[in-house]
């Protein structure tokens, strides 16, 4: 059982290298780069829209204290002309706008985390995508782009009629010597 195993091992492992060589870096990389760009772009359109939600919550929570305060003003008058029955009207109004604003609170933290560990995130893949332009560069200036060579390795193949000119003309020096 161990054998098969090992044996089944070897060959995937001649398969991967067979395929790694079949593979163009050059051309993967670049894939690379075009879905961190998409990613990244992405990215930064969720991050405008969270802003833009963080904006709008905090503009509803002060229309909400302007209420607040509005209510607190409306109680007093309401308690000093005794109107406890307009008094609990306002009462009602003005735990229902505590609530709200608290709800509004915790999305505004929320909101805040997201956006905190989105731009931590686009931070970080800004920096992956300079790294892996820079690789590419490396590779265009290598002039591997296009290039067989590093897959198959430069012809270094010596074909019978080569040596035969070779040998003639080794003989013909050493001849005229």
């Amino acid at each position: 059982m161990a054998l098969i195993t090992r044996v089944s091992r070897l060959f995937r492992a001649d398969f991967h290298a067979v395929l790694d060589r079949i593979e163009e870096p050059d051309v993967l990389l670049k894939q690379a780069v075009r879905e961190m760009e998409e990613d990244i772009a992405r990215d930064e359109q969720r991050g405008k829209a969270l802003t833009h939600e963080q904006g709008q919550l905090d503009k509803r929570s002060r229309d909400l204290d302007e209420s607040l305060q509005r209510i607190e003003d409306e109680l007093d008058v309401c308690f000093a002309s005794d109107k406890e029955d307009l008094a609990r009207a306002l009462i009602k109004r003005k735990l229902e706008a505590e609530r709200l604003r608290k709800v509004l609170g915790q999305k505004q933290e929320a909101g805040a985390d997201d956006l905190g560990a989105l731009n931590k995130r686009l931070q970080q893949n800004r920096s992956r995508l300079d790294a892996m332009q820079q690789k590419i560069e490396l590779l265009v200036e290598d002039g591997n782009t296009g290039s067989d060579e590093y897959r198959t390795g430069p012809d270094i193949a010596v074909r019978d009629e080569d040596v035969e000119v070779a040998f003639l003309r080794e003989k013909q020096k050493r001849g005229r010597s």
